[in-house]
């Protein structure tokens, strides 16, 4: 194909993608139960039900802003090649592929960012604080910032600066290695995050010893959890929105339970949302959702391998010559359709993994409190509960409070 008919449909893929979330975002927004149903109104009172409905439209429509801005910022750039004019900015400074590929991308990165920002700020400190859920100070903020830069020119350095060097060196093939550098990323990630990662970002301290450390150690022997660790952490230092999560592939774990979770749950109702992440476990979820994803990235990869020596990819981004980093960029948006399909698969294997464990919470352990535990979640923070279907089925990888209760019963 010609870089004229490559400009097309790249084009034609962000239109079309865009107007179509833009859709769903609208649906969605008009799917809300103005008036407080009776089969949410004993745990959900009309004042608050009100406030969750005031949320979800403050949230959309501040949405429909910042995509639509950020929409016509991509298409300006594409359609009067301005990726291809910062190529050609930065080429006669830098020899190195390499280089020149980690100054394209955190030139770019970074100037989005800056546009981003007063959006972002509007968003933490004004709509989020304004519905009571916002703890992040400014320093916390930029200080946040400044590590994902950190993190981000690390290690996106580093896997960067190797896809370049096994493109130009090994050829065609380049997508096996890389394949099995990345695989091998992903599990340590997800063996080692909470020891490596979010230390930086937030504080962890074990859990005092009492009631609640007493029954989830209880429940992990009682169901042969591998339990290494119990946490806390601090999320109350940015947010009141509540999480619990473990981490760890192996023989043992490490439970990371949310500050704002403990304060606002009783002592059963965290053990049932702790069983229900055993559940993930005892099932396999985590070792099958990374097989999966492993399998996504060699696929990714062959297909890349297609396309990245492809002159006419960089020509209809406005290069002058052949660029892997502007190849790179044409795949992401080429891609997009395919990988659109593949989360959209990920979302219903995601939604039926969470009934699984949901239904393991309940038998091992209560799921009447699993289910006060969803529910008290779910009013905290303001959820939706009736998303429109089309909605959930696109974007949640949870399924909807509701349809969870339902099927606890």
């Amino acid at each position: 194909m010609t870089p004229q008919t490559i400009l097309i449909i790249i084009i034609g893929i962000t239109v079309v993608s865009y107007l179509f979330n833009e859709v769903l975002d609208f649906i969605n927004l008009k799917a809300f139960k103005k008036e407080i149903p009776g089969e949410v109104a004993d745990f959900y009172d009309p004042e608050k039900y009100q406030r969750s409905m005031e949320y979800l439209h403050t949230q959309t429509r501040f949405s429909f802003l910042t995509n639509g801005l950020g929409f016509i910022a991509t298409f300006l750039m594409l359609l009067l090649g301005g990726f291809g004019w910062v190529d050609q900015l930065i080429r006669p400074l830098v020899s190195n592929a390499a280089v020149l590929a980690l100054a394209f991308f955190g030139l770019i990165l970074f100037a989005s960012d800056l546009l981003n920002l007063p959006f972002q700020l509007y968003s933490t400190f004004v709509i989020e604080e304004r519905f009571g859920f916002n703890k992040t100070t400014l320093k916390t903020f930029f200080m946040d910032k400044i590590k994902g830069y950190v993190m981000g020119a690390i290690i996106g350095g580093a896997l960067l600066c190797l896809l370049i060097f096994l493109v130009n060196q090994i050829g065609p093939l380049f997508w096996v290695w890389f394949g099995l550098v990345t695989a091998g990323f992903v599990l340590l990630m997800n063996m080692f995050y909470a020891t490596l990662i979010l230390p930086l970002f937030n504080k962890l301290t074990p859990l005092h010893e009492g009631e609640l450390k007493n029954e989830i150690e209880a429940f992990a022997r009682k169901v042969n959890f591998p339990l290494d660790n119990i946490f806390v952490m601090d999320g109350s230092k940015r947010s009141k929105k509540a999480n619990a999560f473990f981490s760890g592939i192996g023989k043992k774990k490490k439970i990371v339970l949310y500050d704002t979770l403990i304060e606002n749950h009783t002592t059963p109702e965290l053990v049932a949302v702790l069983a229900h992440e055993v559940g993930h476990f005892k099932k396999k979820h985590i070792v099958w959702s990374y097989l999966i994803s492993v399998i996504q990235i060699f696929f990714t990869l062959f297909i890349l391998s297609l396309l990245i020596y492809n002159q006419n990819l960089s020509l209809a981004l406005g290069g002058s010559v052949q660029a892997i980093h502007l190849n790179l960029l044409v795949f992401g948006i080429l891609y997009s359709p395919i990988s659109g399909v593949t989360g959209l698969l990920m979302n219903l294997l995601s939604r039926k993994n969470e009934f699984e464990a949901d239904a393991y919470a309940k038998g091992n352990y209560n799921g009447q409190a699993l289910s006060a535990a969803l529910k008290k979640l779910s009013v905290d923070s303001l959820s939706n509960l009736f998303p429109h279907p089309w909605y959930v089925f696109f974007h949640y990888s949870h399924p909807p409070l509701l349809s969870r209760l339902k099927a606890l019963t």
